[in-house]
Protein backbone atom coordinates (compact mmCIF):
# COMPACT_ATOMS: atom_id res chain seq x y z
CA UNK A 1 0.00 0.00 0.00
CA UNK A 2 1.44 3.53 -1.27
CA UNK A 3 1.11 6.51 1.59
CA UNK A 4 -0.42 9.93 1.09
CA UNK A 5 2.32 13.18 1.31
CA UNK A 6 1.60 13.46 5.12
CA UNK A 7 2.70 10.16 5.74
CA UNK A 8 5.87 10.32 3.43
CA UNK A 9 7.27 13.52 4.64
CA UNK A 10 6.44 13.52 8.37
CA UNK A 11 8.34 9.95 8.42
CA UNK A 12 11.20 11.51 6.02
CA UNK A 13 11.63 14.30 9.02
CA UNK A 14 11.34 11.69 11.72
CA UNK A 15 13.89 9.49 10.11
CA UNK A 16 11.75 6.79 9.57
CA UNK A 17 10.95 3.99 6.88
CA UNK A 18 7.04 4.67 7.55
CA UNK A 19 4.72 6.22 9.61
CA UNK A 20 0.31 5.74 9.82
CA UNK A 21 -1.83 7.65 10.95
CA UNK A 22 -2.32 8.12 14.78
CA UNK A 23 1.69 7.90 15.32
CA UNK A 24 3.34 10.25 17.20
CA UNK A 25 7.00 11.93 15.94
CA UNK A 26 9.13 13.60 16.71
CA UNK A 27 10.65 16.57 13.84
CA UNK A 28 12.57 19.21 13.40
CA UNK A 29 10.93 22.04 11.64
CA UNK A 30 12.53 23.44 8.34
CA UNK A 31 10.40 27.06 9.48
CA UNK A 32 8.84 27.78 12.76
CA UNK A 33 6.84 31.21 11.98
CA UNK A 34 5.32 33.15 14.45
CA UNK A 35 4.08 36.91 14.70
CA UNK A 36 2.89 39.85 17.12
CA UNK A 37 2.33 36.51 19.49
CA UNK A 38 5.99 36.38 19.81
CA UNK A 39 6.09 38.42 22.97
CA UNK A 40 3.74 36.17 24.88
CA UNK A 41 5.91 33.03 23.55
CA UNK A 42 9.01 34.50 24.95
CA UNK A 43 7.30 34.73 28.06
CA UNK A 44 6.85 31.28 28.01
CA UNK A 45 9.87 30.16 26.56
CA UNK A 46 11.52 32.02 29.93
CA UNK A 47 9.43 30.27 31.99
CA UNK A 48 11.20 26.83 30.96
CA UNK A 49 14.19 28.56 32.38
CA UNK A 50 16.30 27.81 29.15
CA UNK A 51 18.46 31.04 28.35
CA UNK A 52 18.67 30.55 24.54
CA UNK A 53 16.35 29.68 21.44
CA UNK A 54 18.24 25.94 20.33
CA UNK A 55 17.76 27.23 16.57
CA UNK A 56 17.66 30.48 16.09
CA UNK A 57 18.25 29.91 12.07
CA UNK A 58 13.85 28.53 11.70
CA UNK A 59 12.16 31.33 13.46
CA UNK A 60 10.68 33.52 11.11
CA UNK A 61 9.04 36.38 13.13
CA UNK A 62 6.68 38.69 11.15
CA UNK A 63 5.13 42.10 13.07
CA UNK A 64 2.10 42.16 11.11
CA UNK A 65 -1.56 41.95 13.22
CA UNK A 66 -1.72 45.01 14.65
CA UNK A 67 0.16 47.11 12.85
CA UNK A 68 1.25 49.71 12.76
CA UNK A 69 0.98 49.80 16.64
CA UNK A 70 -2.89 51.22 17.83
CA UNK A 71 -1.83 51.60 21.16
CA UNK A 72 0.57 52.18 23.56
CA UNK A 73 -0.13 47.88 24.91
CA UNK A 74 0.57 46.84 21.02
CA UNK A 75 3.15 49.24 20.37
CA UNK A 76 5.38 47.74 23.64
CA UNK A 77 4.68 43.82 22.72
CA UNK A 78 6.57 45.06 19.64
CA UNK A 79 9.08 46.80 21.49
CA UNK A 80 9.49 43.35 23.32
CA UNK A 81 9.68 40.96 19.92
CA UNK A 82 11.97 43.54 19.17
CA UNK A 83 14.61 42.87 21.73
CA UNK A 84 13.58 39.70 22.13
CA UNK A 85 14.74 38.69 18.36
CA UNK A 86 18.16 40.64 18.69
CA UNK A 87 19.08 39.30 22.01
CA UNK A 88 18.58 35.80 20.77
CA UNK A 89 19.85 35.86 16.98
CA UNK A 90 16.50 35.26 15.30
CA UNK A 91 18.02 36.49 11.86
CA UNK A 92 14.84 36.34 9.75
CA UNK A 93 12.80 39.42 11.38
CA UNK A 94 10.37 41.59 9.11
CA UNK A 95 9.15 44.49 11.21
CA UNK A 96 5.94 46.22 10.74
CA UNK A 97 5.12 46.98 7.02
CA UNK A 98 6.49 44.03 5.56
CA UNK A 99 3.09 42.25 5.29
CA UNK A 100 1.52 39.50 6.12
CA UNK A 101 3.41 36.94 7.47
CA UNK A 102 1.87 33.67 5.42
CA UNK A 103 2.55 36.10 2.19
CA UNK A 104 5.99 37.08 3.64
CA UNK A 105 6.95 33.21 4.44
CA UNK A 106 6.53 32.78 0.32
CA UNK A 107 7.93 35.78 -0.96
CA UNK A 108 11.19 35.57 1.60
CA UNK A 109 11.79 31.64 -0.07
CA UNK A 110 10.71 29.57 2.98
CA UNK A 111 8.09 27.82 1.62
CA UNK A 112 9.34 25.28 -0.19
CA UNK A 113 8.22 22.08 -1.65
CA UNK A 114 9.08 18.83 0.92
CA UNK A 115 9.79 21.10 3.67
CA UNK A 116 8.10 20.80 7.07
CA UNK A 117 6.78 24.52 8.28
CA UNK A 118 4.48 25.26 11.54
CA UNK A 119 3.16 28.59 12.82
CA UNK A 120 1.52 30.00 16.02
CA UNK A 121 -1.09 31.15 13.58
CA UNK A 122 -4.19 29.47 11.94
CA UNK A 123 -3.85 29.83 8.61
CA UNK A 124 -0.25 28.46 8.26
CA UNK A 125 -1.25 25.87 6.02
CA UNK A 126 -1.28 28.59 3.35
CA UNK A 127 2.37 27.09 2.70
CA UNK A 128 1.22 23.90 1.35
CA UNK A 129 0.61 25.71 -1.83
CA UNK A 130 4.01 24.89 -2.59
CA UNK A 131 4.00 21.55 -1.97
CA UNK A 132 4.60 21.70 1.98
CA UNK A 133 3.34 20.27 4.96
CA UNK A 134 2.84 23.87 6.95
CA UNK A 135 0.65 23.26 9.94
CA UNK A 136 -0.65 25.79 12.57
CA UNK A 137 0.29 25.43 16.20
CA UNK A 138 -0.07 26.90 19.89
CA UNK A 139 1.87 29.50 21.60
CA UNK A 140 3.20 26.65 24.43
CA UNK A 141 3.91 24.15 21.16
CA UNK A 142 6.25 27.06 19.85
CA UNK A 143 8.18 28.09 23.06
CA UNK A 144 9.21 24.31 23.11
CA UNK A 145 10.29 24.56 19.76
CA UNK A 146 12.22 27.89 20.81
CA UNK A 147 13.84 25.42 23.23
CA UNK A 148 14.58 22.70 22.02
CA UNK A 149 14.47 22.88 18.24
CA UNK A 150 12.18 20.12 18.21
CA UNK A 151 8.05 19.00 18.07
CA UNK A 152 6.17 16.10 18.58
CA UNK A 153 3.06 15.78 15.56
CA UNK A 154 0.31 13.38 15.25
CA UNK A 155 0.66 11.56 11.90
CA UNK A 156 -3.55 13.28 10.28
CA UNK A 157 -5.32 10.70 8.61
CA UNK A 158 -5.77 12.37 4.91
CA UNK A 159 -8.96 13.80 2.90
CA UNK A 160 -8.41 13.75 -1.28
CA UNK A 161 -10.10 16.58 -3.31
CA UNK A 162 -10.37 15.75 -6.60
CA UNK A 163 -11.52 19.01 -9.00
CA UNK A 164 -12.08 17.91 -12.47
CA UNK A 165 -12.36 20.23 -15.28
CA UNK A 166 -12.33 23.94 -15.60
CA UNK A 167 -13.87 27.04 -13.58
CA UNK A 168 -16.06 29.28 -15.13
CA UNK A 169 -15.39 32.38 -16.36
CA UNK A 170 -15.86 34.90 -13.08
CA UNK A 171 -15.35 31.87 -10.79
CA UNK A 172 -11.93 31.74 -8.70
CA UNK A 173 -10.29 29.63 -6.32
CA UNK A 174 -12.13 31.52 -3.38
CA UNK A 175 -15.55 29.99 -4.54
CA UNK A 176 -14.53 26.76 -5.26
CA UNK A 177 -12.28 26.55 -1.55
CA UNK A 178 -15.71 28.26 -0.03
CA UNK A 179 -17.92 25.76 -2.01
CA UNK A 180 -16.16 22.82 -0.63
CA UNK A 181 -16.38 24.60 2.85
CA UNK A 182 -19.91 24.67 2.67
CA UNK A 183 -20.43 21.13 1.27
CA UNK A 184 -17.82 19.91 3.87
CA UNK A 185 -18.38 21.31 6.93
CA UNK A 186 -16.63 23.79 9.51
CA UNK A 187 -15.37 19.96 10.52
CA UNK A 188 -15.33 18.84 7.24
CA UNK A 189 -11.52 18.52 7.87
CA UNK A 190 -10.69 18.28 11.18
CA UNK A 191 -6.93 17.13 12.23
CA UNK A 192 -6.50 16.10 8.38
CA UNK A 193 -4.32 16.03 5.90
CA UNK A 194 -6.26 17.67 2.99
CA UNK A 195 -4.51 17.00 -0.68
CA UNK A 196 -5.90 18.97 -3.50
CA UNK A 197 -5.41 17.39 -6.94
CA UNK A 198 -7.30 17.68 -10.54
CA UNK A 199 -7.25 19.46 -13.80
CA UNK A 200 -8.81 22.42 -12.15
CA UNK A 201 -6.20 22.74 -9.65
CA UNK A 202 -3.58 22.17 -12.21
CA UNK A 203 -4.99 25.49 -14.21
CA UNK A 204 -4.84 27.55 -11.46
CA UNK A 205 -1.49 29.80 -10.95
CA UNK A 206 0.52 30.02 -7.99
CA UNK A 207 -1.48 33.02 -6.24
CA UNK A 208 -4.20 31.37 -6.99
CA UNK A 209 -3.76 28.16 -5.88
CA UNK A 210 -2.59 29.80 -1.69
CA UNK A 211 -6.22 30.59 -1.36
CA UNK A 212 -7.21 27.19 -0.93
CA UNK A 213 -5.06 25.80 1.68
CA UNK A 214 -5.31 29.33 3.61
CA UNK A 215 -8.96 28.46 3.64
CA UNK A 216 -8.87 24.88 4.42
CA UNK A 217 -8.02 26.33 8.33
CA UNK A 218 -11.95 26.74 8.13
CA UNK A 219 -12.44 23.37 7.51
CA UNK A 220 -10.46 22.10 10.49
CA UNK A 221 -7.18 21.14 8.44
CA UNK A 222 -4.04 20.27 9.87
CA UNK A 223 -2.48 20.41 6.84
CA UNK A 224 -3.42 21.12 3.02
CA UNK A 225 -1.62 20.24 -0.31
CA UNK A 226 -1.30 21.30 -3.95
CA UNK A 227 1.27 19.15 -5.87
CA UNK A 228 4.34 21.75 -7.32
CA UNK A 229 4.54 21.49 -10.84
CA UNK A 230 6.84 23.51 -12.95
CA UNK A 231 4.52 27.03 -12.35
CA UNK A 232 5.50 26.43 -8.70
CA UNK A 233 9.34 25.54 -9.78
CA UNK A 234 9.04 29.22 -11.77
CA UNK A 235 7.46 30.82 -9.12
CA UNK A 236 9.95 30.04 -6.85
CA UNK A 237 12.87 30.71 -8.61
CA UNK A 238 14.90 33.42 -7.49
CA UNK A 239 13.11 33.58 -4.00
CA UNK A 240 14.12 29.78 -2.54
CA UNK A 241 16.29 30.02 0.35
CA UNK A 242 17.70 26.61 -0.05
CA UNK A 243 17.48 23.33 -2.64
CA UNK A 244 14.47 21.26 -1.47
CA UNK A 245 13.05 18.39 -2.83
CA UNK A 246 9.04 18.00 -3.93
CA UNK A 247 7.08 14.88 -2.52
CA UNK A 248 4.01 13.81 -4.24
CA UNK A 249 1.24 11.23 -2.86
CA UNK A 250 1.30 7.36 -4.10
CA UNK A 251 -0.62 6.57 -6.74
CA UNK A 252 -2.15 3.79 -4.66
CA UNK A 253 -2.36 5.68 -1.06
CA UNK A 254 -4.96 4.80 0.98
CA UNK A 255 -7.25 8.16 1.99
CA UNK A 256 -9.53 8.43 4.85
CA UNK A 257 -11.83 9.97 1.95
CA UNK A 258 -11.81 10.61 -1.41
CA UNK A 259 -14.10 13.30 -2.43
CA UNK A 260 -14.81 14.59 -6.29
CA UNK A 261 -16.08 18.05 -7.52
CA UNK A 262 -16.88 18.90 -11.61
CA UNK A 263 -15.55 22.16 -11.53
CA UNK A 264 -17.90 23.65 -14.32
CA UNK A 265 -20.56 23.18 -11.70
CA UNK A 266 -19.32 25.47 -9.48
CA UNK A 267 -20.51 29.49 -9.44
CA UNK A 268 -19.53 32.22 -7.37
CA UNK A 269 -20.08 32.25 -4.00
CA UNK A 270 -20.80 33.73 -0.50
CA UNK A 271 -20.35 33.02 2.90
CA UNK A 272 -23.15 34.64 4.85
CA UNK A 273 -22.58 35.48 8.49
CA UNK A 274 -21.64 34.09 11.21
CA UNK A 275 -19.79 30.91 10.03
CA UNK A 276 -17.38 30.12 6.95
CA UNK A 277 -19.58 26.98 5.93
CA UNK A 278 -22.90 29.18 5.55
CA UNK A 279 -22.16 29.67 2.32
CA UNK A 280 -24.84 30.48 -0.38
CA UNK A 281 -24.36 31.17 -3.73
CA UNK A 282 -24.56 34.63 -4.93
CA UNK A 283 -27.67 34.93 -6.26
CA UNK A 284 -29.28 33.99 -3.21
CA UNK A 285 -27.78 37.27 -1.46
CA UNK A 286 -27.60 39.32 -4.42
CA UNK A 287 -29.09 42.87 -3.84
CA UNK A 288 -27.90 42.57 -0.24
CA UNK A 289 -26.88 46.27 1.01
CA UNK A 290 -23.48 46.66 2.36
CA UNK A 291 -21.37 49.88 4.60
CA UNK A 292 -18.27 48.37 3.68
CA UNK A 293 -15.72 46.70 1.83
CA UNK A 294 -12.35 45.00 2.25
CA UNK A 295 -9.75 44.07 -0.04
CA UNK A 296 -6.58 42.40 1.25
CA UNK A 297 -5.63 39.42 3.88
CA UNK A 298 -3.43 36.64 3.58
CA UNK A 299 -6.72 34.89 1.77
CA UNK A 300 -6.54 37.51 -1.12
CA UNK A 301 -4.47 40.48 -1.08
CA UNK A 302 -1.96 39.30 -3.40
CA UNK A 303 -0.92 40.91 -6.80
CA UNK A 304 -3.83 38.66 -8.70
CA UNK A 305 -6.04 40.07 -6.32
CA UNK A 306 -5.75 43.70 -6.86
CA UNK A 307 -5.28 42.97 -10.31
CA UNK A 308 -9.17 41.45 -10.44
CA UNK A 309 -10.34 44.22 -8.29
CA UNK A 310 -8.43 47.45 -10.47
CA UNK A 311 -10.26 45.75 -13.22
CA UNK A 312 -13.53 46.34 -12.05
CA UNK A 313 -13.10 49.37 -10.74
CA UNK A 314 -11.45 51.03 -13.36
CA UNK A 315 -13.53 54.25 -14.28
CA UNK A 316 -15.90 53.57 -11.84
CA UNK A 317 -16.64 55.31 -8.29
CA UNK A 318 -17.51 53.41 -5.35
CA UNK A 319 -21.01 53.89 -4.36
CA UNK A 320 -21.80 56.73 -1.90
CA UNK A 321 -22.08 55.77 1.58
CA UNK A 322 -20.04 52.80 0.90
CA UNK A 323 -16.31 52.35 2.00
CA UNK A 324 -13.44 50.50 0.55
CA UNK A 325 -10.24 49.67 2.50
CA UNK A 326 -7.23 48.03 0.28
CA UNK A 327 -4.02 46.29 1.95
CA UNK A 328 -1.40 44.51 -0.12
CA UNK A 329 -0.47 41.55 1.65
CA UNK A 330 2.94 42.80 1.45
CA UNK A 331 5.27 45.25 0.63
CA UNK A 332 6.28 44.01 -2.59
CA UNK A 333 2.65 43.55 -3.49
CA UNK A 334 2.07 47.28 -2.97
CA UNK A 335 5.09 48.26 -5.03
CA UNK A 336 3.83 46.07 -7.89
CA UNK A 337 0.86 47.26 -7.50
CA UNK A 338 1.90 50.98 -7.69
CA UNK A 339 3.85 50.11 -10.98
CA UNK A 340 0.87 48.51 -12.30
CA UNK A 341 -1.23 51.27 -11.78
CA UNK A 342 -3.65 49.54 -9.45
CA UNK A 343 -3.12 51.79 -6.18
CA UNK A 344 -4.22 54.91 -8.40
CA UNK A 345 -7.07 52.89 -9.80
CA UNK A 346 -8.25 52.05 -5.78
CA UNK A 347 -7.65 55.57 -5.00
CA UNK A 348 -9.06 57.50 -8.11
CA UNK A 349 -12.28 54.96 -7.06
CA UNK A 350 -12.46 56.47 -3.74
CA UNK A 351 -11.20 53.70 -1.72
CA UNK A 352 -8.52 53.87 1.12
CA UNK A 353 -4.96 52.28 0.93
CA UNK A 354 -3.30 51.09 3.96
CA UNK A 355 0.46 49.53 4.78
CA UNK A 356 0.69 46.13 4.11
CA UNK A 357 -0.43 43.83 6.83
CA UNK A 358 -3.37 42.44 8.41
CA UNK A 359 -5.70 45.22 8.91
CA UNK A 360 -9.24 45.10 9.59
CA UNK A 361 -9.09 41.06 9.29
CA UNK A 362 -8.53 40.99 13.28
CA UNK A 363 -10.52 44.03 14.27
CA UNK A 364 -7.64 45.40 16.03
CA UNK A 365 -7.98 49.05 14.56
CA UNK A 366 -8.32 49.62 11.01
CA UNK A 367 -11.98 49.30 9.22
CA UNK A 368 -13.67 48.74 12.32
CA UNK A 369 -17.65 48.31 11.05
CA UNK A 370 -20.31 50.39 13.24
CA UNK A 371 -23.13 48.61 15.13
CA UNK A 372 -25.77 47.33 12.40
CA UNK A 373 -23.20 47.89 9.65
CA UNK A 374 -22.92 45.04 6.88
CA UNK A 375 -19.19 44.52 5.35
CA UNK A 376 -18.26 41.98 2.25
CA UNK A 377 -14.65 41.23 2.96
CA UNK A 378 -12.09 38.74 0.82
CA UNK A 379 -11.05 37.75 4.22
CA UNK A 380 -11.29 34.45 5.38
CA UNK A 381 -13.46 34.38 8.44
CA UNK A 382 -16.46 36.05 9.45
CA UNK A 383 -17.34 35.29 13.10
CA UNK A 384 -19.49 37.63 15.06
CA UNK A 385 -17.12 40.17 16.26
CA UNK A 386 -14.02 39.03 13.56
CA UNK A 387 -13.90 42.89 12.84
CA UNK A 388 -13.78 44.39 16.16
CA UNK A 389 -18.11 45.10 16.19
CA UNK A 390 -20.17 42.11 17.96
CA UNK A 391 -23.20 44.27 16.36
CA UNK A 392 -22.26 44.29 12.78
CA UNK A 393 -22.33 41.34 9.58
CA UNK A 394 -19.46 39.98 7.71
CA UNK A 395 -20.20 38.31 4.20
CA UNK A 396 -17.05 36.58 2.73
CA UNK A 397 -16.23 36.96 -1.11
CA UNK A 398 -13.83 36.73 -3.72
CA UNK A 399 -11.61 39.68 -5.17
CA UNK A 400 -14.46 40.65 -7.89
CA UNK A 401 -17.19 40.66 -5.81
CA UNK A 402 -16.18 42.98 -3.25
CA UNK A 403 -15.21 45.26 -5.55
CA UNK A 404 -18.34 45.17 -7.71
CA UNK A 405 -20.38 45.27 -4.71
CA UNK A 406 -17.96 48.71 -3.50
CA UNK A 407 -19.35 50.04 -6.94
CA UNK A 408 -23.47 48.84 -6.61
CA UNK A 409 -23.64 49.55 -2.69
CA UNK A 410 -24.82 45.93 -2.54
CA UNK A 411 -23.97 42.59 -3.16
CA UNK A 412 -23.27 41.62 -6.98
CA UNK A 413 -21.09 40.24 -9.03
CA UNK A 414 -19.25 42.23 -11.65
CA UNK A 415 -20.59 40.74 -14.78
CA UNK A 416 -24.13 41.99 -13.18
CA UNK A 417 -22.46 45.87 -13.04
Amino acid sequence: MGHTFAEKILARKAGLEEVVPGQIVEVTPDAALSHDNTAPISKIFRSIGVERVARPDIHVVVLDHATPAPTTKHAQNHKVIREFVAEQGITHFYDVGRGVCHQVLAEEGFALPGTLIVGSDSHTPTAGAFGAFAAGIGRSEMAVIMATGRIWLRVPESLKIVVHGQLREGVTSKDLALHVIGDLGADGALYQSVEWSGEAIEALDVEARMTIPNLMAEMGAKNAYIPPDEKTVAWLRGRARRPYEALYPDHDAEYQRVVEYDAGDIEPVVAKPHTVDNVVPLREVAGTPINQAFLGTCTNGRLSDLAQAAQVLEGRQLHPGVRLVVIPASSQVYLDALEAGYIRTFVEAGAVVESPGCGPCMGNHMGVPAEGEVTISTANRNFRGRMGTKESEIYLASPLVVAASAVAGYIVHPQDL
